[in-house]
């Protein structure tokens, strides 16, 4: 599961430096830091739930 949670936050970060999303938050290309910090928080969240 965290790897596909990976690569679906890789592949978001790509599209975003390529063409931003548009979302609050979202809207330059350089804001693609944000989504870097999600997935870190997401990656962390995982290892500490797992059993």
């Amino acid at each position: 599961m965290s790897k596909a949670i990976a690569a679906f936050l890789i592949l978001v970060m790509g599209v975003q430096l390529i063409r931003p999303l548009g979302l609050p938050g979202l809207r330059r290309r350089s804001d693609f830091w944000r989504l870097a910090v999600v997935a870190f928080v997401i990656w962390s969240l995982t290892l500490l739930l797992r059993p």
